[in-house]
């Protein structure tokens, strides 16, 4: 088995990506600044003989000895939280890490995964979002630093499958929740769970009518892991279509946590889109892939995951 090389691997998604790579026997490089990322999330294999561990800034070029059958440019704070914190890493490791990340797969000959976002198609006024659609962003809002990154990186990894020949897919992932999200990554899960498990109020910005759809993490890499493998540049939305307000997600977080938390309202943040649902026909046709998970069962084990690192804070 080839080595899989993964930017961003410590990251939430990017650990996980880890762990399937080396499940299908691949050796693995993880690439990562741990600017948002964390070496607990590669606790389980870190001992494993075939992975390892290079702690680099991807927006700097950087090497991979030997050869390299797969990547996945996974890097880049992802959370609000994180990039409007980091507003300029971000654009970097949009722009200048993807281009390095390509070079790279140019140079070894390597199929590469993008991971671009749902955030491209910005607020819709298409509904549900399909990868024909160019989407409605603002260029210079607070979010646009994400937004516009990704949007570019997009750009570059079709001018380097253009020009070059470089064997490029594109994922725009849509929301998704699972174990080692960050506690305090500013999106709606961690914040409702957090809330809930502490008793505290429950934030609902808005009217709380905006809608958005939940991926759990496993169906996600289920269908990131096939993208590697199939021989299309076109992009592939990833997500899960089933839709709800964000007042129904509260409720169903309660429920999971059995928590008798209130709610508080708060103003709806700049730019923040009013609905989101992905259209996955194209990865059900080019990937044979669906969601599996169920949300009662996908939080379950995510407020199990919550509960414990929450216990651990405490205690230290």
């Amino acid at each position: 088995m080839g080595r899989i090389v993964i930017t961003g691997g410590a990251g939430f998604i990017g650990s996980h990506l880890a762990e399937r790579a080396l499940a299908e026997g691949h050796e693995v490089r993880v690439v990562d600044n741990l600017i948002t990322g964390s070496l607990d999330n590669l606790a389980k294999i870190a001992g494993n003989p075939r992975f390892s561990f290079q702690r680099h800034d991807v927006s700097v070029p950087f090497e991979v000895e030997g050869p390299v059958e797969g990547i996945f440019h996974f890097a880049s704070p992802a959370s609000p939280e994180d990039y409007l914190g980091h507003p300029i890493p971000t654009l970097k490791v949009g722009s200048l890490g993807t281009h390095n990340a390509l070079g790279l797969a140019k140079a070894k000959g390597a199929a590469i995964v993008i991971a671009s976002t749902s955030e491209v198609y910005g607020d819709p006024k298409v509904h549900p979002q399909t990868e024909s659609y160019w989407g409605n962003v603002n260029p210079v809002g607070p979010r646009s630093c994400y937004d516009e990154a990704k949007r570019f990186a997009e750009a570059m990894t079709m001018a380097y499958h253009r020009m070059h020949g470089v064997r490029t897919r594109i994922v725009r992932i849509f929301n998704t929740y699972g174990p080692r999200m960050g506690l305090k990554d500013g999106r709606v899960l961690p914040n409702f769970v957090c809330q809930a498990i502490r008793g505290e109020p429950l934030t609902i910005y808005g009217d709380g009518s905006q809608t958005r759809s939940f991926c759990y993490v496993d169906d996600l890499v289920e269908g990131v892991w096939r993208l590697l493998w199939v021989e299309d540049s076109d992009p592939v939305n990833i997500g899960n279509p089933d839709e709800m307000t964000i007042l129904q997600f509260a409720q169903r977080i309660l429920a999971a946590t059995g928590s008798k938390s209130p709610m508080a309202r708060k103003p709806l943040p700049a730019d923040d889109p009013k609905v989101r649902r992905p259209d996955i026909s194209r990865a059900q046709k080019l990937l044979g892939w669906s969601p599996k998970v169920p949300l009662e069962a996908g939080l379950e084990k995510t407020v199990r995951d919550f509960r414990a690192r929450l216990g651990m804070q405490v205690a230290t």
